[in-house]
């Protein structure tokens, strides 16, 4: 189902700058902002409104189809790979040439643009050449230097990381707990899309205690290998919650298919392709959240061992050395390719800090 902008948590300065856009849209909008920040939702609602003659009634025929996610004019163009080929933005291209079917103009909704450093150019001249009957949606999570050019042809709409009380708060109207509320908004580094899945995560307490853990384990004579081996299982069962949901929206977008009288769920592949890279997209943040809570835990252990006396400061000292030891892996994580060697080096560095718990 198609969102609508009363879907979209915080972020009211970005919603006023869309609705105020339908009154005359322009060729190509930008929209930025981290992941889980509401950018996806509000372009969904874009555009079903760009669609609409009447900018959103919710009554008509193109408002029916675009809240079915069946519109034949909003157009989701999914990358083929790690990142946006310069084939992807040539199919796009050629895409964007293609008269509309119901509506008096089409959407062409590009995810993750900010994978298109190398590839952008391949759009540009239909960005400045733009078809009349086009509009384009580039979602992004920043704008690299080479995605600049691209940019300037696009009114720039912003999406800032929501805080952990607008977490918190959309959490309780989802209905939990105030407490539960809080903690996970906490642990969802302004992922509203995560928090929601945390929510939902029964594991997710024990996961929270491995790594806060992580410090008296290594202290003592825990092996660094099953430790590892541990958190990284932990990691695999987060994804439970979202693979569950994932299976959901399939089966929901079959049995459509079918009621429509078609043999095969159009755009399965492409589907199925793109539930694979939110899969492994929040594993990747599961794992950086994990190292966020253990940078936490020494930073807990850094604010106890303050003091003037010697040993204060040498424990502090430990303490400074281990959140650089994980800012370190955080920032490498990305280019490790073997994710048990890079978490054991980054235990063994943390032992040598000797900070005590």
């Amino acid at each position: 189902m198609t969102a609508t902008f009363d879907d979209v948590v915080g972020q009211r300065d970005a919603v006023e700058a869309l609705r105020a856009a339908l009154v005359r849209p322009v060729h190509a909008y930008l929209l930025v902002g981290p992941p889980g920040c509401g950018k996806e939702v509000a372009a969904d609602a874009f555009a079903a409104a760009l669609v609409c003659p009447n900018g959103g009634c919710g009554t008509c025929r193109n408002c029916e189809l675009a809240a079915k996610g069946r519109h034949p004019d909003i157009v989701h163009s999914t990358r083929s790979g790690a990142t946006i080929s310069v084939e992807d933005l040539r199919t796009a291209a050629t895409l964007a040439q293609r008269r509309p079917l119901e509506a008096a103009r089409q959407v062409l909704i590009i995810e993750d643009f900010h994978l298109a450093t190398r590839s952008a150019p391949a759009l540009l001249k239909t960005l400045e050449e733009p078809p009349a009957t086009t509009v384009f949606l580039l979602l992004a999570d920043d704008v690299p230097p080479e995605l600049v050019t691209v940019a300037s042809r696009c009114v720039e709409v912003a999406f800032p990381p929501l805080s952990t009380a607008e977490i918190a708060a959309a959490l309780a109207s989802d209905g939990v707990e105030a407490t539960t509320a809080r903690e996970v908004a906490r642990a969802s580094a302004g992922n509203l899309d995560r928090a929601r899945l945390l929510v939902a995560d029964p594991s997710f307490a024990e996961r929270l205690s491995l790594w806060r853990n992580v410090p008296a384990v290594l202290d003592g004579n825990g092996d660094i290998a099953v430790i590892v081996r541990q958190l990284l299982d932990a990691t695999d069962a987060a994804l439970a919650p979202l693979k569950e949901r994932h299976a959901e929206d399939l089966a929901a977008r079959e049995a459509a298919s079918e009621a429509a009288g078609e043999r095969s769920m159009p755009g399965r592949k492409e589907f199925l392709d793109r539930q694979a890279r939110l899969e492994r997209r929040y594993r990747g943040e599961e794992l950086r959240a994990g190292l966020s809570m253990l940078q936490r835990a020494y930073g807990d252990l850094l604010a106890e061992s303050l003091g003037s006396d010697a040993e204060s400061t040498a424990e502090a000292k430990a303490c400074g050395q281990a959140i650089d030891c994980i800012t370190s892996s955080m920032a490498s994580m990305k280019h490790n390719p073997n994710e048990t060697l890079h978490f054991e080096a980054l235990l063994i560095a943390l032992r040598r800090c000797k900070v005590r718990v």
